[in-house]
């Protein structure tokens, strides 16, 4: 495989790429190239994101700072709790907690400038204290940003260049709090109804034990597994504690971050600002709406007219798809129709024989001999359509 970078990989690519050692890369790429790959029967895995950061945000005017920022809806935070979640609550499980939510922030012109995961915090008055007795006081509003790790300094000064006056306090927390994603395996095939397969065999003689099930799923600070607000094939994600491991993450089944983004380029996800051109990109290009980080029911918020605007009008022409290099052979920066030499996508990511690429949606309905990177001969690109795509993202670019 080292060969195969040197010859036929461009310098784009590879920085796209710097994150991942060699050793793990050529071996992931071995494992894919005889089909044995799919993570989906493997696993499943754990992995520390060390690509991303934690900031957290914390004052009375959190939720209204956040609201006119953000492209997702932050009114969902400001709510009372959803009734008793757990039965039996535990040290290690509050009885009431709101599901994190999957962002975007964008320049006035509607381009991406960052995304972010957003958890609250368990209020104090929904978790037992360290005696299991009683509940502790409430208090203001803590928020915390699952960030990527490169942009973490420029993400901090966006907020505080529009805080103002808001009563809101901004700080980096990366060092003492981490993100960790579980993957694969039977966390990829749970149905909508379905819970956490690790956790349901949770208890005395693998019966089933509510108070059990829910103390493994979290640590007595009020740090929680959450399902990926995404898509629920990505499996569970949570901020935890850097000095420990998190709960339900074995020693065997922890593995390299790159196994995490070999993922996400077969389900066709991308992430951070590495994958997503700050500045440049055009969230719905991104599929951000299906990956449920875009409401089209809240109010302003900086960016909005572009993003209202090309939702209304239903034509988005291009989008991101995961692709495989068919025939082994590598990456390239440009993808064409070998017909008439007509561009019809750019590679963004690139992992072996694996990558995603901002393709136009009609050449997703060509036949794969007609795809192929510039410069390169030798093999061709194969497109993939995500399951979790809509049925009426057509050819035409029409999303209606």
């Amino acid at each position: 495989m080292t060969s195969l970078w040197s010859r036929i990989y461009t310098r784009k690519l590879q920085s796209l790429c710097k994150r991942a050692e060699p050793t793990c890369l050529r071996h992931i790429c071995s494992i894919h190239e005889d089909e044995r790959s799919d993570i989906k029967e493997r696993g499943p895995f754990a992995s520390k994101l060390k690509t991303r950061g934690v900031v957290s945000i914390q004052g009375d005017d959190t939720f209204r700072f956040l609201q006119g920022l953000v492209t997702n809806d932050m009114r969902r935070f400001e709510q009372e709790p959803p009734p008793p979640q757990v039965a039996t609550p535990t040290l290690n499980q509050p009885v009431a907690f709101v599901e994190p939510l999957y962002t975007a922030l964008l320049n006035p012109q509607g381009r991406f400038l960052f995304d972010a995961f957003i958890y609250r915090l368990p209020a104090k008055d929904h978790r037992l204290n360290q005696f299991g007795s009683a509940p502790n006081s409430n208090g203001t509003p803590l928020l915390l940003c699952d960030i990527d790790a490169d942009t973490a300094d420029e993400f901090l000064e966006h907020l505080k260049k529009h805080r103002l006056r808001s009563k809101v306090g901004i700080e980096d927390m990366s060092k003492e709090l981490c993100v960790w994603q579980r993957y694969g395996g039977s966390l990829m095939q749970e149905s909508q109804n379905c819970g956490n397969a690790e956790v349901k065999s949770s208890g005395w003689g693998a019966a089933s034990d509510p108070a059990a099930q829910a103390s493994v799923e979290g640590d007595n600070e009020g740090y929680l597994w959450f399902k990926d607000p995404r898509n629920r094939a990505l499996g569970y994600r949570g901020i935890f504690p850097s000095e420990r491991i998190p709960p339900l993450v074995e020693a065997d089944k922890e593995v390299d971050e790159i196994y995490y983004l070999l993922m996400r380029l077969e389900l066709g996800v991308a992430e951070g600002c590495n994958e997503i051109q700050k500045e440049k990109a055009i969230p719905l290009e991104y599929n951000l709406e299906w990956l449920n980080a875009i409401s089209f029911e809240k109010g302003c918020y900086v960016g909005q007219e572009l993003i209202a605007r090309t939702h209304n009008r239903g034509v988005v022409r291009k989008r991101i798809m995961p692709f495989k290099f068919v025939n082994d052979s590598g990456g390239g920066a440009e993808i064409l129709d070998i017909r008439n030499g007509k561009k019809v996508g750019d590679v963004t990511t690139v992992v072996g024989s694996r990558g995603l690429g901002m393709i136009r949606l009609e050449a997703a309905h060509m036949d794969m001999s007609q795809l192929a990177v510039k410069d390169v001969t030798g093999f061709h690109v194969k497109l993939f359509k995500p399951t979790w795509w809509p049925a009426n993202w057509s050819p035409d670019g029409y999303n209606g």
